[in-house]
């Protein structure tokens, strides 16, 4: 908790970052005090994360200046921001899966006797820092092996072991559990009693509010505004993102089902270790309705999807759509049955990084007119139908020629979005639409999705996020474990209900 008069530790003044065609920071200034939480709130594209990057070396400013610890400061590298106590954790870790904890955390801060690598002294250090700021990981352990949630916790002791004092979170809860992100507001808390100084980036209000001392709001790239979350509210905070008020409530007339669009039987489904990990589920999903599968991540969400959408093989059961068994189609047979896929990792497996926004749009169809007439592709079509849907996603980029790897988080996902909604469908299976997406965009998805509901599309949603389950659903089944262990209507599925059954207990 901020001490009143907390000297300040990071000072921005009169930030500005250009780059082609897009003014991302627009004269920023911004105080972060000593033992602070500061939240920083804006939409996707209201240049956060470009702010982060020069706090952290990554970029370089054009106009503006840094202080920190009150000495005005250049910072060529992220080296620089390390050795002055600034550490980072980026949205997207960056460990080395088949390394120990303690290899990962020493990594570029070698501790060397001789000619050889002091691993012992690493690993007794990483269990220090552990213990001291109540992380508990496990030096030896590799991780690949680790969760995703004690991935972060890694992230965070290799701040610590560089000696940061000051934290940037970059969206740290995005890909954790309610029960990780529980855990890391202890630990934030933690660090802060400790004199730890935090800059939390997330575009989830109630986390805001939760663990938030003072509020800062970036908007078109310019600072707008600072709340104090003890007196905000989630519809004051969002207003001041968007400019605008933002329903949070999805507003969606009673369903009105008509015949399964998609039949599982008994799936069995493996994951990359060769282990079950969908064991046996059923499932239907029935036109003009939104199924909403709740459960823990780690519960075989991400396999169910993969199999269903052909990026993974099937062991045994049956998955059926639309009448034709897809059980061990390739996707482009599964796509062209009129199923559209918001992946969960949109990255890997949502978009071509190095191509453009208008190539992206149409990776599903590229090879059909009017997109091309056989090997030859119709560009201008391409790149004309891509303009329009920037426009109607509103897709923060100076143009549709812009390579998908320069937008932001948020804005990549609305590229998905657009891609799959502007075609013809009979079922969505929407797995975790909304991830890293701030409220105003949430608002819009969520709408599209009741729209194509309304329409009559079949639409499976998984989400980690409980309250998008229940505030889009109509029916909702829990996986644990890898099976449906129950399946209800959404006004049987009271959060503590679905809480408990996702705990595995027989609610």
């Amino acid at each position: 908790m901020i001490i009143k008069d907390a000297p300040i530790v990071l000072e921005t003044k009169g930030m500005t970052k250009r780059f082609p065609g897009v003014l991302a920071n627009d004269h920023v200034d911004l105080k972060l005090h000593k033992g602070e939480i500061l939240a920083l709130l804006g939409e996707n594209g209201a240049g956060k994360s470009t702010l982060m990057n020069m706090i952290y070396g990554l970029y370089h400013p054009d106009e503006g200046e840094i202080w920190i610890k009150g000495e005005k400061v250049r910072l060529n590298d992220p080296g620089d921001a390390i050795a002055r106590g600034v550490g980072m954790v980026h949205q997207h870790f960056q460990l080395v899966p088949v390394m120990t904890v303690a290899e990962n955390v020493m990594l570029g801060a070698e501790i060397t006797r001789g000619l050889y690598l002091d691993q012992r002294t690493a690993v007794t250090k990483v269990h220090e820092l552990s213990m001291q700021y109540g992380l508990e990981v496990d030096p030896t352990a590799v991780i690949e092996d680790l969760p995703v949630g004690t991935q972060q916790r890694v992230e965070i002791i290799k701040a610590l072991y560089r000696n940061a004092d000051i934290l940037i979170l970059d969206e740290p809860t995005a890909v954790l559990t309610p029960q990780e992100a529980h855990e890391l507001f202890r630990i934030m808390n933690d660090l802060t009693e400790q004199g730890v100084s935090i800059i939390f980036i997330t575009h989830k209000l109630k986390e805001v509010l939760a663990v938030a001392d003072r509020v800062g709001v970036l908007r078109g790239g310019k600072y707008v505004g600072t709340a104090d979350p003890k007196t905000a509210t989630e519809a004051s905070l969002a207003e001041l993102m968007v400019g605008r008020k933002v329903i949070l409530q999805v507003d969606k007339a009673k369903a009105q089902p008509g015949e399964p669009v998609l039949k599982v039987s008994d799936l069995v489904v493996k994951d990359d270790r060769d282990q079950i990990a969908v064991d046996g589920l059923s499932l239907e999903v029935h036109a003009g309705e939104i199924l909403g599968v709740a459960g823990v991540q780690g519960n075989g969400q991400r396999e169910f999807v993969e199999a269903l959408t052909g990026l993974r093989p099937v062991v045994s059961g049956k998955a059926v759509i639309a009448g034709q068994d897809i059980t061990h189609a390739p996707p482009r047979t599964i796509t062209e049955l009129g199923v559209a896929h918001i992946p969960e990792d949109r990255e890997k497996h949502g978009l071509v990084m190095p191509y453009t926004l208008a190539d992206n749009m149409v990776l599903n169809r590229y090879y059909q007119k009017p997109y091309a007439n056989g090997i030859i592709l119709n560009q201008e079509k391409i790149d004309q139908d891509g303009a329009a849907l920037v426009e109607k996603y509103d897709v923060r980029t100076p143009s549709v020629y812009t390579p998908a790897s320069s937008l932001s988080g948020g804005n990549k996902q609305k590229v998905i979005v657009a891609r799959e909604f502007s075609r013809e469908m009979k079922l969505l299976i929407a797995n975790q639409p909304t991830r890293g997406i701030d409220v105003g965009s949430i608002e819009f998805i969520h709408n599209q999705i009741v729209a194509q509901r309304d329409e009559g599309v079949a639409v499976l949603l998984v989400s980690a996020e409980l309250d998008e389950v229940l505030g889009l659903a109509d029916r909702v089944a829990v996986i644990f474990d890898g099976r449906i262990v129950k399946t209800l209507s959404i006004a049987e599925a009271t959060r503590e209900r679905v809480g408990l059954l996702m705990a595995g207990s027989d609610a």
